[in-house]
């Protein structure tokens, strides 16, 4: 049985439980329960905090744990990263007030950031030979320029509207994050068997990420240059249909060229085209 934390709430937490469940891990939806197992695979989730997931991890508590790997990489704990998980992406960036003339990073000498991250900050500012006041808080870090409490903030950026919204700029990208899967560093043979199974599982359902499984009506005539069209995962298939010169022509799209690509077929005389979602893809 591997034991997997999780964040308790918010965003990561949705993100997560739709990645486990197109897995085909079945949860409790309880949100109340500490420690939910899965009724059809070897697995059970802790919800934690997630500033407490990459301890729990570290001193095994937990086997695994999915957590921003902005908070993975500012408690330092001895474990491994084995998978980026593609969601819940944000950055981590210095930011000032927005009339400020920023002149570059030695603007920040002698200055006082505010922030919930003084590791990852603490390293920037060593690796930039720039000497500044760390100010540790927690919560609504982008509101201590405004309330005098600091110079600048180093936090989390997403969309950039909470900056906009306290009249501040973001000056410095630091780190880009992500989701991540880590794990304890001495799993049993038993316990990396499912964890594989695990990966094999994640690996399919982030495949079919953004592919379509097209099928569509092609002249006989055209379908070697249709064939030349289609960016498909390898050959597509091809099947006579009843009607005398035309033929079925299955194969998956990409959704970032979709349209441009069912234009081309169009034009080569592909019709009666039809669209199916991809839930799972296994290579």
């Amino acid at each position: 049985m591997l034991r997997i934390a999780v964040q308790a709430k918010g965003r990561l937490f949705e993100e997560t439980m739709t990645l486990l469940s197109e897995s085909d891990i079945k949860l409790s939806p309880s949100k109340r329960t500490l420690l939910v197992q899965s009724s059809n695979f070897p697995l059970e989730v802790l919800f934690l905090r997630d500033d407490d997931i990459p301890q729990s991890v570290a001193t095994g508590i937990a086997d695994l744990g999915i957590v921003g790997e902005n908070e993975f990489v500012e408690k330092d704990e001895d474990a491994q990263i084995i998978k980026r998980l593609g969601f819940s992406k944000c950055r981590l960036a210095l930011a000032i007030p927005k009339d400020i003339d920023y002149p570059g990073v030695s603007w920040f000498n002698g200055k006082k950031i505010a922030t919930s991250y003084p590791v990852i900050l603490e390293n920037y500012l060593k690796k930039n030979e720039v000497k500044a006041e760390i100010h540790v808080i927690t919560g609504s870090v982008e509101v201590a320029p405004g309330i005098g409490l600091s110079d600048a903030i180093f936090d989390i950026v997403s969309s950039g509207s909470t900056l906009v919204s306290n009249r501040l700029k973001e000056v410095e990208l630091v780190m880009k994050s992500e989701a991540v899967l880590i794990a304890h560093n001495e799993l049993s043979e038993e316990k990396k068997e499912i964890l594989n199974e695990l990966l094999f599982r994640l690996n399919a359902v982030e495949t079919a990420q953004d592919k379509k499984y097209v099928l569509m009506n092609a002249p006989s005539d055209r379908v070697d240059e249709i064939i030349q069209v289609l960016p498909g995962m390898k050959s597509p298939t091809i099947m006579p249909l009843a009607q005398e010169g035309w033929c079925s022509v299955h194969t998956v799209l990409d959704q970032k060229r979709f349209w441009e690509i069912i234009g081309k077929l169009k034009a080569l005389g592909a019709e009666g085209i039809l669209v199916l979602p991809i839930e799972k893809m296994i290579l």
